[in-house]
């Protein structure tokens, strides 16, 4: 074999390796990166923390050690590298909760394996691993559904005050927050926005931390929320419903169907504001990652712009013009059309 043709062989199967990922997964979930930081260094003191077979830990630790992630220093004693110290749960970029196999995504982890079937159905394949679609399989499963909870709240109410400061909300007496989570984007659009007043809709369950965070806000006398689907019919007559990183979660029919729901209630002078993520598909990591995920876990996907156009002309929406960007996130402003 010419050296070329190792060195592709070589990277191939660093490509391809199957078990580093669910390695860390597993230190992860077993907080090791915690247990060294506080003080647990032998492998008998970790599996102790861990609550983990000493003799298996001591295997993984060994396999971790190849991966860079830990030092085996004398007496056995382990410590953390500087990547693996990217595996506490205080690191800034909080990768911990979301590799734990036991937190909200962890069973999503566990889909990607269908991918061979996804890809050749064209359908999620998360449901046969576990019975049920992913968001009926979070229901059934409260701790669960907590974890993922916070992994969006995190993600959702960081960008928040920007999104709120993009957007001219100067006419604007009664916005919509469809699928509005924990009030985080409704809160910061409010509190910078004093003569309006607005409307969370959301599922029952998500509406009482919605409630929680309004009344920490000061804002319970603004803000009305409403317990139920976003399929179903919304408040009508409002001038603004915004649907923030909701429609990628969904395929073609139901993302037009959430759609049509706002155009069905805003009021003749309303709009739709479609905040979404345009990032190319071509050549970038992140971007054809989450669209491959949102394909195995719920038939969604990341869109075009072009993509996303033709959505709202099937639920009677135009496009009136992209408002601001925010990060990855575009502000995608919608008007109806005339019925």
């Amino acid at each position: 074999m010419q050296a070329r043709d190792a060195d592709a062989a070589t990277r191939l199967y660093d490509l391809a390796d199957v078990l580093r990922p669910w390695a860390i997964r597993a230190a992860a979930t077993l907080r090791l990166a915690d247990h060294i930081m506080a003080g647990c260094r032998s492998v008998a003191a970790l599996a102790k923390a861990s609550h983990s077979n000493a003799d298996a830990l001591h295997r993984l630790l060994r396999y971790l050690e190849t991966q860079g992630l830990v030092l085996e220093g004398p007496a056995g004693h382990y410590a953390l590298t500087d990547v693996g110290a990217a595996l506490a749960d205080n690191h800034p970029a909080q990768l911990r909760s979301w590799l734990d196999q036991e937190g909200g995504m962890g069973r999503a982890d566990v889909a990607a394996a269908g991918i061979l079937e996804a890809v050749r159905g064209g359908s999620p394949v998360y449901d046969h691993f576990f019975g049920l679609p992913f968001w009926e399989d979070l229901e059934g499963h409260p701790d669960r559904r907590r974890a993922f909870d916070e992994l969006m709240r995190e993600q959702l109410e960081l960008p928040a005050p920007h999104i709120a400061a993009a957007y001219d909300w100067g006419d604007v007496r009664h916005v919509v927050d469809v699928g509005g989570g924990t009030g985080a984007l409704l809160a910061a659009i409010l509190e910078g926005s004093p003569h309006a007043r607005g409307t969370l809709v959301d599922l029952p369950r998500t509406t009482e931390q919605a409630r929680a965070l309004i009344r920490a806000r000061n804002l319970s006398d603004r803000v009305s929320v409403v317990g139920r689907s976003f399929f179903e019919p919304l408040p009508p007559g409002k001038d603004v419903y915004i649907l923030n990183i909701v429609l990628h979660d969904w395929p073609d029919t139901d993302a037009i169907s959430i759609l049509r729901r706002c155009a069905e209630a805003a009021s003749p002078s309303g709009r739709v504001l479609v905040i979404e993520s345009l990032r190319s598909l071509d050549g970038n990591y992140l971007a054809s990652a989450m669209d491959l995920y949102m394909l195995i876990l719920f038939g969604g996907r990341e869109r075009s712009l072009e993509q996303l156009d033709e959505l709202f002309q099937s639920a009677g929406l135009r496009r009136s013009r992209v408002a601001g960007t925010v990060g990855d996130r575009s502000l995608i402003e919608c008007t109806t059309i005339a019925r």
